[in-house]
């Protein structure tokens, strides 16, 4: 009779791999995007120049998912994406604040956080022709 067969140990030091490519991912939280959609940074970043390095030179950015495209065609069906709507749905809540944190914590009394309405942004297109 011999012994039972060892389990393979396949992945046992993937854990750099992994932080890594999980940093490699990470987008922006959610309260720097609702920094972002302040009317003086989204300007910024709608009307950024032109930076080779980017994908599409920079110039085709989703303001709601901190991401940019190649083309317009691709921003525009980025919107009727399900990953861009799932976006819209988190940022619809208040932003967490300080004085949220302290309530939290006994320091006075609590303050359900408000919705907020979001809509997606209009295309460097629908822009130009509202001009």
């Amino acid at each position: 009779m011999g012994r039972p067969v060892a389990r393979k140990k396949q992945h046992k030091g993937d854990k750099p791999l992994k932080e890594k490519y999980r940093m490699r991912r990470k987008t922006k939280d959610i309260d720097q995007i609702h920094e972002d959609l302040k009317r003086e940074n989204a300007e910024k970043l709608l009307n950024q120049e032109v930076d080779l390095d980017k994908p599409g030179s920079a110039q085709f950015y989703c303001l709601h998912c901190a991401k940019y495209f190649i083309s317009n065609h691709a921003l525009k069906e980025h919107f009727k994406g399900k990953p861009h709507k799932r976006r819209l749905k988190c940022l619809q809540d208040e932003p967490y604040t300080q004085a949220e944190a302290d309530r939290a914590a006994g320091m006075g009394s609590y303050i359900a956080p408000k919705t907020l309405k979001i809509i997606t942004q209009k295309t460097k297109e629908a822009m130009d022709d509202s001009d």
